[in-house]
């Protein structure tokens, strides 16, 4: 999803935003997951229209909010309403919210590679935590990944995209969050899958006020951290914000910063959806 801004301002913004964080342009480009060549343009206000995943990844390193780096000329990311329960932000996990999980990749796996599902499922949980935190990266994740299973390599990226199923109904749930709230999403995942899933449909096509990307924010759920960059990219408190999240785990420390959470039951979505709705119901 591109964005319509003012790209020499944008530009003039990221750069200050970078410089009052003390970071050169490789320590951003390293932290943020971009290419150097692409950071300089994107400064030199060389590229039209960027992606706005890309701006928010280098805002949520920066630890400032879409907003403040395009400026007034960005789409408007102000809520229209406040629900009565006082959310006027609303964050969506992916994993397990958005698609269902992609455990069937497991299954793909076992059947091309011939190794056991044990091997393949303790594998793969055993660096995942690091790759998500941007620890790891995905290129040598993939060489243990086949090192381990035996065989010459492995593009764990696409199992991942074969395996996900959109959930439909919170496609639907989103748009029409994204009509009255502002929305964002707060996820634990591997460096460039988000913008993976963009390009296919798996997320909906929607104007997001925020997106945490723990690869990109260097933590994980359920670790403080990446709670606290949420709420600043948000810009409201947390009393504001709802978290809508298949792991309990990761609700409770959002609940513990004043947040709302509902945990989602991707088995049983449409009764998930009514519990958020009534959690949204406007104020007026």
């Amino acid at each position: 999803m591109a964005m319509a801004v003012d790209e020499v301002s944008l530009g003039k913004r990221l750069q200050a935003a970078r410089q009052a964080a003390g970071l050169t342009q490789q320590e951003l480009c390293h932290r943020a997951k971009l290419s150097y060549s692409t950071l300089t343009k994107i400064e030199r206000g060389a590229i039209k229209s960027p992606s706005i995943f890309t701006i928010q990844q280098i805002a949520s390193v920066l630890g400032t909010t879409l907003d403040q780096l395009v400026g007034s000329s960005a789409p408007v990311l102000k809520p229209k309403k406040r629900a009565k329960s006082g959310v006027t932000f609303v964050f969506f996990d992916v994993n397990g919210c958005l698609v269902r999980f992609f455990h069937r990749a497991f299954t793909k796996l076992a059947e091309e590679t011939g190794a056991t599902p044990d091997i393949i499922e303790s594998t793969f949980w055993h660096y995942n935590d690091q790759v998500c935190r941007g620890k790891l990266s995905l290129k040598e994740f993939n060489t243990l990944f086949a090192k381990k299973l035996h065989v010459n390599s492995l593009d764990w990226q696409a199992y991942y995209l074969a395996a996900v199923d959109p959930i439909t109904e919170m496609h639907k749930l989103v748009e029409w969050a994204a009509d009255n709230y502002a929305v964002g999403l707060l996820t634990n995942i591997m460096p460039g899958f988000l913008d993976a899933m963009r390009t296919r449909g798996f997320i909906p096509a929607v104007t997001y006020s925020a997106i945490i990307d723990s690869s990109s924010v260097g933590a994980i759920k359920p670790e403080a951290k990446i709670y606290e960059a949420a709420e600043a990219a948000a810009g409201r408190p947390g009393k504001e914000i709802l978290l809508v999240d298949d792991s309990r785990a990761n609700l409770m420390p959002a609940e513990h910063m004043g947040w709302h959470v509902l945990w989602f039951d991707d088995y049983n979505p449409s009764e998930s959806i009514k519990r958020v709705r009534s959690v949204l119901e406007p104020a007026d």
